[in-house]
Order: C-alpha cells, then sequence, then structure tokens
C-alpha cells in the first residue's frame, strides 16, 4: 500500500515546474491529482499523460487564478463537476498551492498594476484557494503553500514577488494555528534558485548565472524540481501529522 492511497490532492500551476514535478511525486505515492493549469493546456495534458503512463490517476482543472473569489468560485465550481465524475466525490484531501509568477522589477520599477497582479496570483489566491477548499477537505488533511526564500534573504531585483511570498509565510502560519483543531497541517516550503521555466530566462543556457547561483546552497549546486516534490511529498503524508506552521527551508541550506 502507497502511504497516499485513497486521497485526493489539487496542485494548483501544475502544469510544469515544481507543480508538474509535485504531481507526479504525489501520484506515486498513490494520490489522485488534479492538475490545475492556467493557460497551458498542452503541458497540463503532458503531466497528466506521464502520471497515467506511471500507473497513477489525474485529471486536469483548466481555470484562470487571479486570486478574485468569483474566479476561484468559478475554479471550485469546475473541480465539484470534473472530480465527481472521475471520483464520485468532490473531496480535496490535500491542496498544494504552488502557482505563481516571478516578474522581476526593483521597486523603482514596479508599477502598480504589476503590483497588483504578483500580490492578486502569489498572495490572495493562496488565501482565497484555502477559504474555498474547506468544505471540501476532511479532518487530517493537507496544506501545503510553494513559498520562496526571497522571503528570507533580500533580492532587491523581484520586489514585488517578495513581498507577496512573505505574506504568504504569514499566511502559512495563521491557518496552520486556526485548522489544528480539525488535524490539517498547513506548512510552507522555501525553495531557492531551482532549474524552473521561470528561470529559464537568465538561468538556462547562462554557465556565469548557474554557476552564481548555485553558490547560494551549502550543497554548491542548483536544486532539481524534485528537491521540491519529495519535501512536499513527505508534508503531505500521515508521517508530518505533527508538524504544522512551519516553514520548511527548500533552499539546500541557502545563506547558512
Amino acid at each position: 500500500m502507497q502511504r497516499l492511497d485513497g486521497k485526493v490532492a489539487l496542485v494548483t500551476g501544475a502544469s510544469r515546474g515544481y507543480g508538474r514535478a509535485i504531481a507526479e511525486r504525489l501520484a506515486r505515492d498513490g494520490a489522485f491529482v488534479v492538475v490545475h493549469h492556467a493557460t497551458n493546456a498542452d503541458a497540463a495534458r503532458q503531466t497528466v499523460t506521464a502520471i497515467h503512463a506511471a500507473g497513477g490517476g489525474a485529471i486536469s482543472l483548466a481555470a484562470p487564478l487571479d486570486g478574485s473569489p468569483a474566479g476561484i468560485d468559478a475554479l471550485f465550481l469546475r473541480l465539484d463537476r470534473e472530480l465527481s465524475a472521475a471520483r464520485g466525490s468532490s473531496t480535496v484531501d490535500i491542496l498544494v498551492n504552488n502557482a505563481a509568477i516571478s516578474p522581476r522589477g526593483t521597486i523603482e520599477e514596479t508599477t502598480e498594476a504589476l503590483f497588483d497582479e504578483v500580490m492578486n496570483v502569489d498572495a490572495k489566491a493562496p488565501f482565497f484557494m484555502i477559504q474555498k477548499v474547506l468544505p471540501r477537505m476532511p479532518d487530517g488533511g493537507r496544506i501545503v503553500n510553494i513559498s520562496s526564500q526571497t522571503s528570507l534573504i533580500a533580492f532587491p531585483g523581484v520586489a514585488a514577488y517578495t513581498m507577496a511570498k512573505g505574506a504568504l509565510d504569514r499566511l502559512t502560519l495563521v491557518a496552520a494555528k486556526h485548522l489544528a483543531p480539525r488535524g490539517i497541517t498547513v506548512n510552507a516550503v522555501l525553495p531557492g534558485v531551482a532549474d524552473t521555466d521561470m528561470n529559464a530566462s537568465w538561468l538556462r543556457g547562462n554557465p556565469e548565472s548557474f554557476a552564481a547561483a548555485s553558490v547560494f546552497s551549502a550543497f554548491k549546486r542548483v536544486a532539481d524540481v524534485t528537491d521540491i516534490a519529495d519535501i512536499v511529498a513527505f508534508l503531505a503524508s500521515y508521517d508530518a501529522r505533527w508538524i504544522t506552521g512551519q516553514l520548511i527551508d527548500g533552499g539546500g541550506g541557502s545563506g547558512i
């Protein structure tokens, strides 16, 4: 028996990067995974196909995630319909708030429109995703937020993103205390620099940038997305039942 057999996991932004790795790992542990994506339907299909090829269960769920309560209501209406058709129930045991955007910009370079977009996707959306999932989540559920080392170490070039991830960290603590009576754990994983599509523009194909990024980790390497997925899989399991309200270092010892 796998440790997540019978569980249903909803992973936002699961068509690529951390989200895809998390979805595939949770499915490998036995969970039925809802692969959420906003626009990249082909990539989401590839994630679902990979899970099916490995013997797991998954469906894709297309829905914008702009942080508006109306938009998230629409997401969950679609989830209820499609998950019930696939599973006979709209229960969600595990929520992974992974979807995020990270446009570059210092304080001077960040427009109000850019600031609002980042805060809506990276901080507001996880808040309302948690709010809306709670009626569908049984006691003993798991919520994992994907934050960032930027909430701990100053990176002036991504000012709005840093602020949004700091807000997500505080949400993690508030939700953990609030939901503890139901046995629901809430934790955040804080990755450092990883080889993802989000970082591709400055990291991939640039040996100097890759070497500079590797220095941040105590292991002197850039993270692979599976490094983060494996942490999430543990936090989603019964084994992590006594861990809540924690900001888990996913940066390979960055900054120590």
